[in-house]
């Protein structure tokens, strides 16, 4: 069942239900003192007055001060135990966001940039995290019109039915007023999700802006973006401020005919001068919730947003349905496609023996993107089926595949922090002979810190070559069963790739290996290489005699 919006709200709230109950009953003692306050007051008014006794002045006047010495106290603790509930929900909301964008099963960034995610997991959990904070102080706030109402019934039964009876119409008031920004607050929380995503990806392509000399048209884009999320914004203010506006202007009427109508009892002698002070500060007292029953609708009415945007992540669809079968275990390592229609890919018929190392050649970058995806299941061929030793990929969960299948693609996608991070990403151990294979050793020969040098966002202080060297030793590192390299050193020096490509073989021995690349030094050192074009396998065989025996591979892999 797909997660809603209101699932994920209602969620947040009863997972941290403790805390939320905790802080409202606090809250609704805070607010209940609060309304007491006029109350004593009258009553000292009074006392003092009547009876002219210092003994019960000075009575009244410690109870008026223990009332405020509990409103302490219930204010500091209500306050502590609703943000606390506020923040365990929005760090639990991450980690549930974080765990589905992460899925082996992928289809959580679908339509979306990496910005626009990383802008739902930190503002729009918050906002549903907040609601903790809305719930106690909106049940105090009822709570504190209750009271008020109790005290005015026991001073004058029309004050009393006036706020009991006068209250519900302005709350639903409040409630109606509310919609508009509910709906201007989910289109505002889009766009600028949809800005901070074009802006990261702006960001982490900025040395290749640079270089195209398309500073300007990036530019521009942004300005679109953000003017567009700035409109948004803007809409979403006014929605704000005509909601306020209501609830301001509604509960300063209803106040001033509290007041209005406690001064005609005064005057016709219905209540005492007491009496009168408290209804008066009761009317001023009651601004107080009923500001914080606007400020309520408006926490939750984007609360409502922001979790129907978390819910629409939380509930998209997997890119690849998991499976029900498991792998065959030990993983021996062999390959089979038949019939794979895929993109690129028209009725690929292919055999991996266990323990190969197999060369793809391909002239079509669409045809081995295709290929790569379908290996790693990060999709299901739209025809014919991928075997993993007699088992359709299709039929194992997406999870086990990449346990046992590690596809590296050409992409050397690195993370802020050490080279030794990098690498061991994997959870490998021993990380020694990978780097080594790899030549990354060199590169950590020549950082200030060897392996625990940072190598910052996406390596940005390394080479292009150095990227791809501790790409690929991070690959090597997690010694699956079967790994799958794509073109892994395009950016890599002639004399390097020659020693990757032996140590490729040495290290890999015995485990299956597809490279696909156009590289004759890798391609040199295969078993067997294959070319795939648009129709299928058209020649394999040894790099060597497809060289002498094939212009078409020669055209491909020479020139």
């Amino acid at each position: 069942m797909p997660v809603t919006g209101t699932a994920v709200l209602r969620g947040a709230i009863l997972e941290q239900r403790r805390d939320v109950a905790l802080s409202s009953l606090l809250a609704a003692g805070q607010q209940a003192g609060s309304a007491l306050v006029p109350v004593l007051i009258g009553v000292i008014v009074d006392v003092a007055v009547t009876s002219g006794s210092p003994g019960l002045l000075i009575l009244w006047i410690g109870v008026l001060a223990a009332n405020f010495v509990v409103l302490s106290y219930s204010y500091r603790f209500s306050v502590r135990a609703a943000e606390r509930a506020a923040e365990y929900a929005e760090h639990d909301l991450r980690l549930r966001l974080t765990h589905r964008v992460l899925h082996a099963g992928g289809g959580a960034d679908a339509g979306r940039l990496s910005g626009e995610l990383v802008n739902i997991s930190t503002s729009d959990a918050k906002r549903v995290g907040t609601a903790n904070v809305v719930v106690p102080f909106g049940l105090a706030a009822i709570v504190a019109v209750l009271v008020s109402a109790a005290v005015l019934l026991t001073i004058s039964v029309p004050l009393g039915l006036l706020v009991l009876l006068g209250t519900p119409p302005l709350l639903l008031l409040t409630h109606y007023a509310s919609k508009p920004l509910e709906r201007r607050s989910e289109a505002e929380q889009a766009r600028a999700a949809h800005a901070s995503g074009v802006a990261a990806d702006l960001v982490a392509g900025l040395r290749v802006l640079k270089g195209l000399g398309a500073e300007r048209t990036a530019v521009q884009r942004y300005r679109r973006t953000s003017q567009e999320s700035l409109v948004a914004t803007l809409r979403t203010a006014q929605a704000y401020a005509a909601q306020g506006g209501v609830v301001e202007t509604s509960s300063g009427v209803f106040i001033a005919v509290v007041a209005l109508v406690g001064g005609v009892l005064a005057a016709d002698g219905a209540i005492s001068v007491g009496e009168l002070v408290s209804t008066v500060g009761l009317a001023l007292f009651l601004q107080i919730p009923l500001s914080t029953t606007g400020w309520t609708t408006i926490e939750f009415a984007q609360a409502r947003a922001s979790a129907a945007r978390i819910a629409a992540v939380l509930s998209a669809p997997p890119a690849v349905p998991p499976g029900a079968g498991t792998a065959r275990q030990p993983v021996r390592g062999g390959l089979r496609l038949r019939g794979v229609t895929h993109e690129g890919l028209h009725g690929v018929d292919l055999d991996v023996a266990p323990g190969e190392l197999l060369g793809i050649v391909s002239p079509s970058p669409a045809i081995a993107r295709a290929l790569l995806a379908c290996l790693a299941r990060e999709t299901d061929p739209e025809t014919g089926t991928v075997e993993l030793d007699d088992v359709p990929l299709a039929g194992l969960d997406p999870a086990a595949v990449r346990a046992a299948v590690l596809v590296a693609t050409h992409d050397a996608v690195l993370f802020a922090g050490t080279l030794l991070e990098n690498v061991t990403a994997t959870g490998a151990a021993d990380i020694t002979a990978a780097l080594v294979a790899a030549a990354a050793d060199e590169v950590a020969d020549s950082l200030p810190d060897g392996v625990d040098s940072t190598v910052g966002e996406q390596g940005s202080s390394l080479s292009g070559g150095q990227r791809q060297r501790v790409a690929l030793a991070r690959a090597l590192a997690a010694d699956r069963s079967v790994l799958v390299l794509h073109d892994p050193t395009t950016a890599v020096d002639s004399v390097t790739e020659s020693r990757i490509a032996g140590a490729l073989r040495r290290v890999r021995r015995g485990r299956t290996t597809v490279v696909v690349t156009t590289s004759p030094a890798l391609l040199a050192v295969t078993d067997r290489v294959i070319l795939l074009d648009g129709d299928g396998v058209r020649c394999e065989g040894r790099h060597a005699d497809l060289v002498e025996s094939r212009s078409d591979y020669r055209e491909t892999v020479l020139t």
